[in-house]
């Protein structure tokens, strides 16, 4: 179950984190100011009122002069109006651009998300991104439209505010300003703490969200296994622990405005009553005792709101903080780099096409000949090539390509340990090997979803680090041994393998190879929803989708992992005979762990302890290679001696032949 991934760091700054916002706040400022400057005028307007009061109560009142308590009664209905009219206009000027600001930001973490490479979708919970994404750019939003404003309108009307009431009488004034040391240093010491409960309570809103997500692509396995309690209680315990975490704000925050409100309230009823005694000592009019107390009652919203305005700015600070740990991270880069450094690192002692096929494999076995291969060429359902050409210098070659994944042990062996391999164009090779053997791994190389440790790749002679991505993955489809569907139509999800011009005549050859008709008869046809992962349909069914998603584009290279593995043998049979003329026109890279889809290929590797230690016919390998026919069996060898098992095996492939 996934963990908060990181805490604020004890030299962390708020302000500095949210100036990290500036440069997608910086095309709406000029509305942002004049909300902020409206804001401001609105406040000023507010404290207006308590002088039109002390000139009503020394005036009019004092006077006995009804008409100038209308008038003064007037002025302050036209005030209270002004000041509302003027805050309803901040809200308009900052509510457009703020979601602007808000979708724009989420689009570039959407866009930033696709460019990031594999490993960090490895080591990321889904529901982290998810909760970064949504929630706290939420919370990024809310600090521009309120906190962010109102911070800088409440320190000018406090300021403002007793500037007018130390004019009105010094010593309240003095009275008033008593609590403002103890606030501030509560102030800041809520601050920090407040930090670092705000980041823990976002992080384990992430944990949450991806505690709910997997249990809905999972439910099939929670209810066939019955442990619908168990992640019950999983969440009930997470969710009591984010509990918690917002109970420790809500203490927090209670104690801030416990000081903030009780110490002014204090200062206010000291002031009061002095007010009162020098009133009637005849030192102070009664005018000027009410507007310096409508003053300073006016003071308690702005000063009131100094405690949540600082936890809502926390809040924003940490969820900013969230949103660019994401974004700081290093994208895939969209261009070659050929002649680089990195690049000729990686190329190590592979200098290009210094090998021919000729030259021994790495376990010592020769390179079968060609009538080996043109045997097996027939017996596959394809035809050798008759370009008469060499082929040593073009299709898909591994060079002393070497490979450990990011966040393994320095001291654990890699996956991958100096594999040499040449799949000849037009050629198609099936790669085998014990479950755990590094085949996914050395299929996920070829368009770069890793990146090598050393050694190089290359296509057709060139390095696929020379290429752009998006060049690469031109060139090369994939079809992974996990289908993973949209929730798209049949059709919208197969041509994602296509180029944008694809359209009917490209879908419905697709379907054919991969004998895919069935989604004729659904209801919609092609442009049936199939539902989210497509677990609307059957693991035959995603398996064929993802496989004519692979071949819509009719690449030049396929990479295909057990394309096959979830369908009938029937279908299976239908499948093959169709893939065989794909091929026949493709370099193709086929991960097999049953004979039936080896035979597919013109050769085979076997992959053994991260390294090609055998590479042959089908034939030759079962009739000369023990762990190859082992794997091929299906047999314990524990049962009879290696030795008999390729001889076993290889007679009774040809008895069913």
């Amino acid at each position: 179950m996934s963990r908060t991934r990181a805490t604020t760091t004890p030299d962390r700054s708020a302000v500095r984190s949210l100036l990290r916002l500036w440069p997608y706040v910086r095309p709406v400022r000029v509305r942002l100011f004049a909300a902020a400057f409206v804001a401001v005028l609105a406040s000023c307007t507010g404290l207006v009122i308590p002088l039109v009061l002390k000139w009503m109560v020394d005036g009019p009142v004092a006077d006995r002069d009804t008409g100038g308590v209308w008038l003064g009664a007037f002025w302050l209905l036209l005030l209270g109006f002004a000041e509302a009219l003027l805050f309803g206009m901040r809200r308009w000027l900052v509510a457009r651009p703020l979601s602007h600001v808000e979708a724009e930001m989420r689009a570039e973490l959407y866009a930033r998300l696709q460019r990031l490479p594999v490993a960090f979708h490895d080591r990321w919970p889904s529901g982290q991104l998810l909760s970064r994404a949504t929630a706290d750019l939420g919370l990024v939003r809310m600090f521009l439209a309120f906190p962010l404003t109102f911070l800088l309108v409440n320190s000018v009307t406090i300021v403002l505010g007793v500037a007018i009431m130390l004019f009105q009488d010094w010593t309240l004034g003095l009275v008033i300003l008593g609590p403002a040391v103890p606030v501030v240093v509560m102030c800041v010491l809520f601050e920090h703490r407040y930090a670092v409960v705000a980041r823990r309570a976002q992080d384990q809103v992430g944990d949450l969200t991806t505690v709910v997500e997997e249990s809905v692509l999972g439910i099939r396995i929670i209810k066939g296994f019955g442990r619908h309690r168990t992640q019950a209680r999983a969440f009930r315990e997470l969710s009591g622990t984010l509990r918690g975490t917002e109970l420790r704000k809500a203490r927090l925050l209670a104690t801030i405005w416990a000081v903030i409100v009780t110490l002014p309230e204090l200062a206010i009823g000291a002031a009061l009553v002095l007010g009162v005694v020098q009133v009637a000592d005849g030192e102070l009019s009664a005018g000027t005792l009410v507007a310096f107390l409508s003053t300073a009652l006016a003071l308690r919203w702005p000063v009131d709101s100094i405690g949540f305005l600082l936890a809502m700015s926390q809040e924003a600070a940490t969820a900013t903080e969230r949103y660019f740990e994401v974004m700081d991270e290093a994208p895939e880069e969209p261009g070659g780099h050929a002649g680089s450094a990195e690049s000729a690192g990686r190329a190590g002692s592979a200098d290009g096409d210094h090998r021919s096929d000729d030259e021994p494999r790495c376990d010592g076995s020769p390179r079968p000949d060609d009538s080996s291969r043109s045997d097996d060429s027939s017996r596959s359902g394809r035809s050798p090539r008759s370009d008469g050409g060499p082929r040593s210098h073009g299709g898909l070659r591994f060079d002393g390509v070497t490979f450990r994944y990011p966040d393994a042990s320095p001291d654990s062996p890699p996956t991958l340990d100096g594999v040499d391999l040449h799949i000849r164009s037009g050629e198609s090779l099936a790669l085998v090997g014990a479950t755990g053997s590094g085949k996914t791994t050395l299929t996920a190389l070829v368009p770069r979803l890793h990146e090598v440790t050393a050694g190089r790749i290359t296509l057709d002679g060139e390095d696929i680090t020379a290429l752009s991505r998006e060049e690469l993955r031109a060139r090369v489809a994939v079809a992974f041994e996990e289908p993973t569907l949209f929730s798209a139509s049949v059709g919208e999800n197969v041509l994602m393998g296509a180029a944008d011009s694809a359209g009917a005549v490209e879908l419905d050859r697709a379907l054919g190879v991969a004998q895919a008709e069935f989604v004729h008869a659904l209801p919609q046809g092609v442009e049936t929803q199939v539902g989210e992962q497509g677990l609307s349909l059957s693991g035959g069914q995603r398996q064929r989708l993802a496989l004519a998603r692979a071949v819509v584009g009719q690449p030049r290279f396929l990479v295909l992992d057990d394309p096959l593995s979830a369908l009938d043998v029937h279908t299976e049979a239908a499948v093959e005979a169709a893939l065989r003329q794909v091929l026949a026109d493709t370099t193709a890279l086929i991960v097999a762990h049953r004979p039936s889809t080896v035979l597919l290929a013109d050769r085979v590797a076997l992959l053994s302890g991260g390294r090609i230690t055998a590479v042959g016919t089908h034939h030759e390998l079962l009739r000369t290679n023990a762990e190859y026919a082992h794997l091929m069996s299906g047999e314990n060898s524990a049962d009879r001696p290696e030795a008999h098992v390729g001889a076993r095996f290889a007679e009774q492939e040809a008895d069913r032949r």
